[in-house]
């Protein structure tokens, strides 16, 4: 079999498996608008799978082009069935499944069509919003952990040097394994995107028609016209570099512009776990009486940043800092007797 015939016969089963995906996300839809969208959709998939069949056809191919669905398509099937579509969005994409925007959460349909100003204002409110609430609970991470380790330590030891090396111990050890993890969770996430980005360039490129068809689907699932819907679909096709930025953000729900810096998630995540192991160390560097003092520095920290938490929350800010007070009161409650039974047991 030629590699033609086989990229040929990979293209015609992907469709039609995302021809399945479209109808059982359509049949866990309630809005009328999205069923019948993402129904189209699944016929598009159909009709893009015929072209395939036909260049089989003309390249020889004479093999079964019976259709069954993936162990993987099965799976998320049944997650979809379980959950809803909006739990899978990162899985039904990585499965090309088109329109997932209409799904997200910040998607308003009162606000179509936006500008590119506001595409860029709404994705960078977004950004900032998820950075912050990344640093404050890196910060909490950090802190938490760190004391607890401290405090274990100190169950076992009163030696003020080797509490401080512990401490930045934690610190060093703790801030590389979270910076590792967000490295590679962010370079994952990144490769998965630039995957789907080829993806649609090279339809773009084969069938720049169905594209356009597709996107005047999601448009109309806006409430668009379904001919002022073509009329800028088949306008934005014309222009390649726009049309795939627009695929992306429409049909996978992706921010080119905005895939996220593997390094600089990685160099954030260590800084702000660095920035709350850091505060229950310093007393040990500045205080005679350490322990005490990194506790009562640590304690209060944790306060505020549990009243902080309310801001993404919604709670009262008094009760979230008492309740990450109580949890790291426990925490450090068992890690300081954990310390102290080992000590007094070996």
């Amino acid at each position: 079999m030629s590699d033609d015939v086989k990229n040929f016969l990979r293209s015609y089963r992907d469709e039609l498996q995302s021809a399945y995906l479209y109808e059982v996300v359509a049949r866990t839809e309630t809005h009328p608008q999205y069923i019948e969208l993402f129904r189209r959709l699944g016929g598009e998939s159909r009709k893009q799978a015929d072209i395939w069949a036909q260049k089989l056809k003309s390249a020889g191919y004479s093999g079964s082009l019976e259709f069954y669905p993936s162990t993987r398509a099965l799976l998320i099937a049944r997650l979809v069935r379980a959950f809803g579509a909006r739990a899978l969005l990162s899985a039904l994409a990585s499965m090309k499944v088109r329109g997932l925007s209409v799904l997200s959460a910040d998607f308003e349909e009162h606000s179509w069509p936006p500008t590119e100003k506001d595409e860029r204002n709404r994705h960078r409110g977004i950004r900032r919003g998820a950075n912050l609430r990344a640093a404050v609970f890196g910060v909490n991470d950090g802190l938490l952990s760190n004391v607890s380790l401290v405090l274990g330590v100190a169950g076992a030891t009163t030696d003020s040097r080797m509490l401080m090396l512990s401490g930045l111990s934690g610190l060093l050890a703790g801030g590389f394994s979270m910076a590792a993890g967000e490295y590679i969770s962010v370079r994952s996430q990144r490769e998965l995107y630039e995957y789907q980005i080829d993806l649609e360039r090279a339809e773009l490129a084969e069938f720049p028609q169905e594209e356009a068809e597709e996107l005047a689907l999601i448009y109309e699932a806006k409430g668009i016209k379904r001919e002022e819907a073509r009329a800028i679909a088949q306008k934005l096709v014309m222009s390649p570099d726009k049309a795939l930025d627009t695929l992306a953000r429409e049909e996978l729900g992706l921010n080119p512009n905005d895939l996220g810096s593997p390094i600089g998630a990685a160099l954030a995540s260590f800084l702000a776990f660095a920035v709350g192991a850091v505060v229950p160390v310093v007393p040990f560097l500045v205080s005679e009486n350490a322990l005490k003092t990194s506790v009562i520095l640590s304690a209060s920290c944790l306060f505020v940043i549990g009243a902080s938490l309310s801001l993404f929350t919604g709670r009262s800010a008094l009760w979230s800092g008492l309740r990450m007070l109580l949890i790291a009161l426990v925490a450090g409650a068992v890690t300081y007797s954990l310390g102290y039974f080992f000590a007094t047991s070996i």
